[in-house]
């Protein structure tokens, strides 16, 4: 079977088998590609319309617990200028990105014991009292199912946490010894059962990635069906153990976009910074190719080089009323437009 008629298949049985998926990705053509776009923004019209999401990201800590290889805030790294917000911060970040039209705010932060339950309960009641029309995204790893239940009854909506490689010999190669694929997995599926609006994702051309890892990505995320996937090229660190590996391709990245839009049609899926920052217009191709969400960062301009989780970040300056516009304008040029609601997921209509 051709790659266009697997995409085809894709696109009708919202499947396909492990050697189906490497096939549909190593047989990847430019015009492969552009047939594969046009039938993702078709199926992201059905569900979300010409909408595009947007998300007040606060990275409100680089403390991290953990040593990933392929992390600049690793907790080894001894050139990071360590940070956290104060609670007075992080809720005037909120009252900036909500003054900008944002009604989600993604607190995102390494793996920082400081942040105990009680402090960040505390925090998710203090924001969901002061906005409580918003929607509430944590990004704060790894965490117990009961910790996860008491940020779930605090107010918290949504919870992002990337599993990164589904392959245990290949998450290996990636994380230190304590780390394990399995664990970050059994993490989503109770952050799902519990209720949470769930995220994971995964780096594309990471080091030691082989196609095969890309396809069994796409079947864990076939079985979690998640409501958010965030994917990005992998970009190196320099003051990481991977500083000279290659970077992801914008080009594979993109492919694996539209593929995750015809398997999971009603997906809240994120054209990510990583994206923007190997490609000036990297965002809005994400869009062209099925993604539906922007993440602009709002941040204190003060910390914004802080949390460097790989070389050359985006920043927009989105954190200004001119940025967003900015922003908006560059989203009008390819036919869509900024939302300003909460941007909730849509379930298919037998999921309904």
């Amino acid at each position: 079977m051709g790659t266009e008629e697997l995409i085809r298949k894709l696109h009708r049985d919202q499947t396909l088998s492990e050697e189906e998926w490497i096939q549909v990705i190593d047989g990847r053509t430019p015009k492969a590609a552009e047939y594969l776009f046009r039938l993702a923004r078709q199926v992201r019209h059905a569900y979300y319309g010409r909408d595009v999401y947007i998300r007040g990201l606060i990275e409100f800590t680089n403390f991290c617990r953990n040593d990933c290889f392929y992390c600049g805030i690793r907790r080894s790294n001894p050139h990071v200028r360590r940070y956290r917000l104060t609670e007075d911060e992080i809720l005037d970040c909120c009252r900036q990105s909500y003054g900008l039209g944002m009604r989600t705010f993604v607190l995102q932060g390494g793996e920082d014991s400081f942040f105990t339950n009680q402090r960040l309960t505390g925090l998710i009641r203090q924001i969901k009292a002061a906005f409580p029309d918003c929607a509430l995204t944590l990004s704060v790893g790894e965490r117990s199912r009961a910790s996860y239940q008491a940020f779930l009854d605090a107010g918290a909506d949504r919870y992002l946490l990337r599993h990164e490689t589904f392959n245990a010999g290949h998450y290996a190669k990636l994380h230190p010894a304590q780390m394990s694929a399995a664990h970050r997995q059994a993490c989503l599926f109770d952050l799902k059962s519990i209720g949470f609006q769930t995220g994971a994702g995964f780096m594309v051309g990471s080091p030691f990635q082989e196609t095969r890892h890309l396809a069994q990505d796409m079947l864990f995320l076939k079985h979690l069906h998640p409501h958010m996937v965030g994917i990005g090229p992998f970009i190196p660190h320099r003051d990481t153990p991977f500083a000279g590996e290659k970077a992801g391709t914008l080009e594979l990245t993109l492919y694996m976009l539209g593929l995750l839009r015809l398997m999971l049609p009603d997906v809240l899926l994120p054209a990510t910074t990583a994206l923007g920052s190997i490609c000036d217009n990297g965002r809005e191709l994400g869009i062209l190719a099925g993604a539906n969400v922007v993440m602009p960062n709002l941040s204190p301009r003060c910390h914004r080089k802080d949390y460097s989780l790989y070389n050359n970040k985006l920043d927009t300056g989105a954190e200004s009323a001119e940025g967003l516009s900015e922003l908006a304008r560059r989203m009008e040029q390819i036919g869509y437009r900024i939302a300003v609601h909460r941007g909730d997921w849509r379930p298919c209509p037998d999921q309904a």
